[in-house]
């Protein structure tokens, strides 16, 4: 968000009291609860005490809330306990914000929200917009609950945003590294068949994006936060090969993913959804990385 800041912008992080560091947004300690308020009027922190529905009265008056939180997907297979974790760093933390924002005496008028793709399940070749129905799994469950308590922002008069998040693609952090590692150890391959469709976008356009969705009215509802040419997975690690200089030839047989991570390979792995950025263009967005090979090589090289 420093662009937003050099823009102009009053930036402040939402940070948990148990935050060992007032100013620095905590994501470690789960479920994830942070997040950005953009354009507040206050000073760098706002505390917030979320099973407690407390929030620092300093958000008062905020133009925007960005609420990016959630504890990480793909962290270890998806046990009960951890789907319970999962389920209380989306849905309740949404829950537990919407309702402190709703008590403050001038709430925000923006309320920019995370989701994911996930939404629509493993949907084969069918092309996928904002106006596809929601699939079925505890994954497609999962976000479609997410996004109900989003959207109950609307009630105190927000214009809300709900970003479903493709792959995205970051040097450190996300899913990339997990990927470019076995080619540098020159046994990167597809994963199962590879016939699954991937859809991604940069971390330089996701910024981008967020900004874009701040400043734009009239943009309002879900949005594919994905590139407009998503690839099936032998393209992208075949691309992804070519990029690093290091050969595609290991598959991952799709077993062995499911006796390592159970349910989680399913739905992470071998599922594809083929998702198109229907919304964003419709709104007049400009990609800065809409090819898969040049947003490798811009990712890659930093």
């Amino acid at each position: 968000m420093n662009a937003m800041s050099q823009q102009g912008h009053e930036m402040a992080s939402l940070v948990r009291p148990s935050s060992k560091k007032v100013g620095a947004t905590d994501t470690a300690a789960e479920p994830a609860t942070s997040g950005r308020a953009a354009t507040a009027p206050g000073p760098q922190s706002v505390l917030w005490d979320a099973p407690n529905g407390v929030l620092d009265p300093a958000a008062d008056g905020a133009d925007a809330v960005v609420h990016l939180a959630g504890a990480s997907i793909a962290e270890g297979r998806w046990t009960k306990a951890r789907k319970s974790v999962l389920r209380e760093s989306r849905v309740a933390a949404t829950r537990h914000l919407v309702a402190a924002l709703g008590k403050l005496s001038r709430p925000p008028r923006i309320f920019i929200a995370a989701s994911a793709i996930g939404y629509y399940g493993d949907r084969g070749d069918e092309e996928l917009t904002e106006s596809s129905a929601a699939g079925t799994g505890f994954l497609a469950q999962l976000t479609r609950d997410w996004e109900t308590e989003s959207a109950r922002a609307s009630a105190f008069g927000a214009r809300v945003v709900i970003l479903r998040f493709g792959i995205i693609l970051a040097k450190d952090g996300g899913a990339l590294p997990s990927m470019v590692f076995p080619f540098r150890m020159g046994i990167g391959g597809r994963i199962g068949s590879g016939r699954q469709w991937i859809s991604w976008i940069t971390l330089a356009d996701v910024a981008q994006i967020i900004r874009f969705a701040i400043g734009t009215d009239g943009f309002s509802g879900p949005a594919n936060v994905v590139a407009p040419q998503p690839v099936r997975n032998a393209e992208f690690t075949t691309q992804l090969g070519r990029t690093l200089h290091r050969p595609a030839l290991l598959p991952t047989p799709g077993f062995v993913l499911r006796l390592a991570l159970g349910e989680m390979a399913d739905s992470l792995l071998l599922a594809g959804q083929r998702v198109l950025p229907s919304k964003l263009q419709q709104m007049g967005y400009t990609f800065l990385h809409p090819e898969l090979q040049p947003a490798l090589a811009a990712v890659l090289r930093k």
